[in-house]
């Protein structure tokens, strides 16, 4: 008799299903890796629009007098720097200084705000809050199976949105709006991962269907199409963003993944301070580096990085880029100084093929205008 957990399913499975999704176990979840191709699906979301179920994300609420006091001491963001309608980008740091997790806050009003969180990690980050709460006026409720997430990226979103939600078109990049969906309450935001301009559909897992065929129908003559993790996971890593589990965790900290920006030392006492701040006027001694192949091949996470005729590291997110058309990695390399167009060799099937050091974001899109 099997023991092994059965893998979960978003609202909506059977939607990917009909839509000849190729399923695939994601973290536990249920979810499409591609429907047509991942090729095909990259190129709709960078010229059109796409359409992706992140249903498994997390959410987590936190309400009450002491929310914003309590935010503030488990992020490495400045949560004080957000008012009602606008979201940011941060991490969780622990007392060592690793990351617990990266999230996007959204202050809905006036203490009272939602924390979206990883897949692999609600139950690990809503125990995390648990803890650290105490002492603060503050409820903490694990939402997570409440809503279902849908996110609408590329440059031809703003004409979906002007069918579909047209309220929502004032939304600034990085806000939030809280409406009405089919008669539900529901929260859109506009923070997007792909490096295009992007909404974020957070609704009530029973009218996430209902959102989903509306979205596809409505896009239809622009050409909306659904996508997979694969599109997904090709986009993000070409506009230089991180994936927890792969690219960060417990044992990493925030400046070693290049990410010293979401680091607001200034902003008061919270969890991991102390070794962040070391961090900072002392350097680290490794730092997830971005790298560029300049002969055909497709890196693959895991493969050694050598310099110098050393291995230097090895990469932890890595794939071929359709825009660049070439392959694409970042790792943690042991030379954490090292500048753009450094000669390299990323080790694929034993054989070293010739690379260089590149800064992040690998690519960025002409689409998404600046303050949009």
């Amino acid at each position: 008799m099997s023991t092994s957990p059965v893998a979960r399913r978003t609202a909506l499975y059977d939607s990917h299903k009909r839509l000849g999704g190729k399923i695939v176990d994601f973290h536990g979840w249920e979810l499409p890796v591609q429907y047509e191709s991942v090729m095909r699906e990259h190129e709709a979301t960078r010229h059109r629009c796409g359409l992706f179920d992140v249903s498994h994300m997390g959410q987590v609420s936190v309400t009450g007098p002491g929310s914003l006091a309590f935010l503030q001491k488990i992020n490495a963001n400045d949560i004080a720097r957000i008012g009602p309608g606008k979201a940011i980008y941060s991490h969780l740091p622990n007392e060592r200084g690793g990351v617990v997790d990266d999230v996007i806050v959204s202050c809905l009003a006036k203490d009272r705000y939602l924390v979206v969180v990883n897949a692999g990690t609600i139950d690990k980050d809503f125990a995390w809050f648990q803890k650290q709460v105490k002492g603060f006026d503050v409820e903490l409720e694990n939402k997570s199976d409440d809503f279902g997430m849908i996110a609408v990226q590329g440059p031809r979103v703003v004409d979906l949105m002007s069918l579909v939600a047209p309220k929502a078109l004032n939304i600034p990049r990085f806000g939030a709006l809280e409406l009405e969906l089919y008669g539900q309450p529901s929260l859109i935001t506009r923070t997007g991962y792909t490096g295009e301009d992007g909404y974020e559909f957070i609704v009530p897992n029973e009218i996430a269907v209902r959102a989903w065929e509306d979205l596809l129908a409505q896009g239809r003559s622009f050409g909306a199409t659904p996508c997979g993790l694969g599109a997904r996971d090709v986009l993000r890593l070409e506009a230089g963003y991180l994936l927890y589990g792969q690219d960060l965790d417990d044992d990493t900290s925030t400046y070693e993944a290049n990410y010293g920006w979401v680091v607001k030392l200034s902003k008061g006492d919270f969890i991991g301070k102390p070794v962040l701040a070391k961090q900072k006027a002392e350097g680290v001694r490794r730092k997830l580096t971005a790298i560029k192949l300049l002969e055909r091949g497709v890196p693959r996470p895991g493969a050694p990085v050598v310099i110098d005729g050393k291995e230097a590291g090895k990469l932890c997110s890595a794939t071929f880029s359709p825009s660049l058309r070439a392959g694409i990695g970042t790792g943690y390399l042991d030379s954490p100084g090292l500048a753009p167009g450094t000669k390299a060799f990323v080790v694929l099937y034993g054989r070293g093929i010739p690379a260089e050091i590149v800064k992040t974001p690998f690519y960025v899109s002409p689409n998404l205008k600046k303050g949009a």
